[in-house]
């Protein structure tokens, strides 16, 4: 197994999209109320401009777990991709006293990879990310509903830092006259 970071190439961010974004969103949906793809749009078409513009600024990063021993390109190689990691830098405004950190944006191993360490693997390049961009924490939101991933992150020593909540908006219609 080979732990790559995901150049901004489009055919290696299409792969990618295909071979791994996409299956994960879509096993989030079945598990997470709240987490609804869009029926109209072909997702691999939309996700492809968008990774490709975040990868090309400084901070975000994908790294990608191949399945294989062999050199060559993301996109050129007929390896199984495995996982992925995608990680951003959150830097500290300097009027806050808290560290620089690393945001794990979204992490996924397929089905026949877990159980193997590979998750620990991709959570391990997100430590080297940390250190090499100078962040001393990781951190990340997960959805409530997120039974397996809540109990892989607590496992892995992540703590409740802060809740996040939702509301629509046109429930906050008429606030002032509640109060």
């Amino acid at each position: 197994m080979e732990i790559r970071r995901l150049p901004a190439e489009e055919a290696a961010v299409r792969r990618y999209a295909e071979e791994l974004w996409v299956p994960y969103n879509r096993e989030l949906e079945a598990v997470v109320e709240s987490h609804t793809l869009a029926d109209d749009v072909d997702l691999v078409d939309e996700q492809v401009p968008w990774a490709l513009e975040k990868l090309e600024a400084t901070d975000y990063r994908i790294a990608v777990a191949i399945d294989t021993d062999e050199a060559g390109s993301i996109a050129g190689t007929d390896a199984t991709l495995a996982g992925f990691i995608a990680t951003d830098r959150d830097p500290c405004p300097s009027v806050f006293d808290r560290p620089d950190r690393v945001v794990v944006c979204d992490i996924y191993v397929r089905e026949p990879y877990r159980g193997t360490g590979l998750a620990h693997h991709l959570m391990s390049r997100a430590g080297t990310r940390a250190d090499e961009a100078g962040c001393s924490e990781a951190v990340l939101s997960v959805d409530v509903d997120n039974d397996r991933a809540l109990a892989f992150y607590g496992k892995s020593g992540f703590e409740p830092l802060r809740h996040r909540m939702r509301v629509d908006v046109a429930d906050l219609d008429g606030w002032d006259e509640k109060q």
